[in-house]
């Protein structure tokens, strides 16, 4: 059996308190150091998130996106590694209102059971500065159940597999994000998805409101960019078929490849995609004129949008709206642009 030896050396007492002194100062270092990184999370594109499921006829499931940024506040540089996998650097810890973990991710648990190298590149922090990049909540937990939820990040310097093996670098730790998750979308008799009223958390129903006052919900909704109004009265089908190529597609697919059309008319919509004139977000509007018989008719809106400090673009919006059982619905429009004020 090996003997281990220790040996002794007399210090002075000026020596003591240099030794005393250095590493209450190295220590002292190290917990402002930590305490300077700062680690925070925020959504990155804010919206209704909800458990889609088989009834989702889209087949897929809507990504959670949370934007992580690493801050340093500390007087000198902060490295440390980061994994092409995010994985391996990343994990998010997501808990019930009742304080009940929520399970990982198939994604997470297939990623970190796998034999394989991580590969990952070394990143300098400066002084002052901070780093972001952006990640699926849904890669990290087994987002399978509606309700309400709190998110918090940790973020391993040194990677997740050298802190599971007992590094003594502690993971950073974010602030908290509430997660309201929601039920599938109630599906209608069309197979499009019933639109829920965000602040009432209900089913939204058309209402057979005369066509200014279609209008006026139409931009007002736009206005407080609450898209499940502004779908509300809008004709998807009429709108995609406004366009002879989306027509000739529309009149060749089978009933599921018109919902598929529609889902992504909408999508592209919200990402001012196609259309974008309808979906940009007026300052101001005012409707000058409106004129319908029995079926169809007109509505022209003055619209004013803001594009500088003090500088407002005015354009003059014709709406034609279409009556299909007592309800008005936009099924066409066309801008006019009357320059700035």
């Amino acid at each position: 059996m090996g003997s281990i030896f220790y040996e002794s050396r007399s210090l002075t007492v000026k020596q003591h308190y240099t030794i005393i002194f250095m590493a209450a100062l190295f220590f002292g270092v190290l917990s402002v150091a930590a305490a300077d990184i700062g680690l925070s999370i925020r959504y990155f594109d804010k919206r209704i998130y909800y458990v889609y499921g088989s009834s989702d006829p889209s087949g897929r499931i809507e990504p959670i996106y949370i934007q992580v940024t690493i801050t340093n506040d500390s007087p000198s540089s902060f490295r440390f590694k980061l994994a092409d996998e995010r994985v391996f650097s990343m994990d998010f810890d997501v808990r019930t209102l009742t304080n009940r973990p929520v399970d990982p991710a198939p994604f997470l648990l297939r990623k970190r059971s796998q034999s394989q190298q991580v590969y990952f590149r070394e990143v300098s922090i400066a002084s002052g500065e901070s780093f972001s990049f952006v990640e699926n909540l849904r890669d990290y937990a087994d987002l399978q159940q509606s309700g309400s939820f709190i998110v918090q990040a940790r973020m391993y310097p040194e990677l997740y597999r050298t802190a599971a093996a007992g590094s003594s670098v502690r993971p950073l730790e974010s602030n908290r994000l509430s997660l309201s998750l929601r039920s599938p979308s109630l599906i209608g008799p069309d197979g499009i998805p019933l639109e829920m009223d965000v602040e009432t958390n209900a089913v939204l129903v058309r209402e057979k409101l005369p066509p200014d006052e279609v209008i006026k919900y139409l931009l007002s909704a736009r206005q407080k960019s609450q898209w499940e109004k502004f779908f509300l009265y809008l004709d998807l089908e009429a709108m995609i078929t406004r366009d002879g190529v989306r027509q000739r597609q529309w009149l060749t697919e089978s009933e599921e490849g018109r919902r598929q059309m529609i889902a992504r008319y909408r999508e592209d919509l919200q990402r001012l995609v196609v259309d974008g004139d309808i979906a940009s977000i007026p300052t101001e509007f005012q409707v000058e004129r409106t004129n319908y018989n029995e079926m169809e008719g007109t509505v022209v809106v003055l619209e004013k949008f803001k594009i500088g400090p003090n500088i407002t673009e005015r354009k003059r919006y014709t709406y034609y709206v279409r009556r299909i059982y007592d309800i008005w619905t936009v099924v066409d429009y066309s801008v006019i642009n009357l320059g700035t004020e």
